[in-house]
């Protein structure tokens, strides 16, 4: 698998006054995408809340080339950039391709797994975020730091 992939779907309330796809809604289905996948591989929020660990994000940020307008086919394809060699910090990046497989946008976000009870960033790494990060798919440019 070279990545995680999904087609959006597009509502009304997800556009602004200029009628294209609004700043924030990348965001958001960027969000809900990692937790999909996340689940998928087995870290669930159950799990997480069991384990009291959590995904924490030091930045997010999303480059616009192309407008996405209400009825544009778009597919979100997600792989990791970088990780840590413990997989205690993690970049992952979600581009936004249109039918025609033109680059509409990109979220690059750099995160961590945090423990929920001591409120600082969880260490060692959960043995099951390791694993899943282990499996997540790489980007071209991948690189272990």
């Amino acid at each position: 698998m070279t990545s995680f992939s999904k087609e959006l779907s597009f509502r009304w309330s997800d556009l602004d006054p200029n009628f294209h796809v609004r700043h924030s809604a990348y965001y958001d289905f960027g969000a809900q995408h990692r937790i999909e996948i996340l689940e998928s591989l087995g870290l669930t929020m159950k799990v997480m809340q069991a384990q009291g660990f959590g995904p924490i994000l030091f930045r997010e940020e999303c480059v616009f080339r192309k407008e996405i307008k209400l009825s544009d086919k778009i597919s979100m394809y997600t792989k990791t950039s970088k990780v840590n060699a413990d997989a205690s910090r993690w970049s992952i990046v979600h581009e936004f391709m249109n039918e025609d497989n033109k680059l509409c946008a990109t979220i690059t976000v750099d995160g961590a797994w945090m423990d929920l009870k001591l409120r600082k960033l969880a260490s060692p790494t959960p043995a099951i975020a390791m694993e899943a990060l282990s499996i997540f798919p790489k980007s071209e440019s991948f690189v272990t730091t």
